[in-house]
């Protein structure tokens, strides 16, 4: 079973930045990827951003884009574990939600901002955005 862990959420003002951090171990996967999914009260779950580690090709909800960035975690030196970061700023009330990362040995890419395609899931961490 691959853990994946996840960081970082909290309680932040409109217009303000968080950043999440998302770790599994993935490094004896082929093509893997590592993405971020929200679900706010009431609605179903989103895709946020996804990255494929070894291209580095990232993908964004139209929602998130020119705000969050999706990013491999350059200072982790644990080679046996992947870390992505999720770099939120200019924050909005809509962005609030639970943040899920998922995790998945190579998803295909037309699949990638489906959850469906992703076999392993963090517990997810709260981001709330006050105005």
């Amino acid at each position: 079973q691959v853990q994946v862990e996840e960081s970082g959420g909290g309680l932040v003002q409109t217009g303000g930045s968080l950043r999440l951090s998302c770790t599994a171990p993935l490094r004896t996967f082929s093509r893997p990827a590592m993405a971020w999914f929200r679900q706010a009260p009431g609605k179903e779950r989103e895709f946020v951003a996804a990255i494929r580690w070894n291209e580095r090709t990232t993908y964004y909800s139209d929602s998130v884009k020119g705000r969050f960035t999706i990013s491999r975690d350059v200072a982790n030196r644990d080679s046996a574990k992947n870390t992505v970061l999720l770099q939120m700023n200019m924050l909005k009330s809509e962005d609030t939600a639970v943040y899920y990362c998922a995790a998945d040995r190579s998803p295909i890419t037309s699949n990638i901002q489906n959850a469906r395609a992703y076999s392993y899931w963090g517990q997810g961490t709260q981001v709330t955005v006050s105005s």
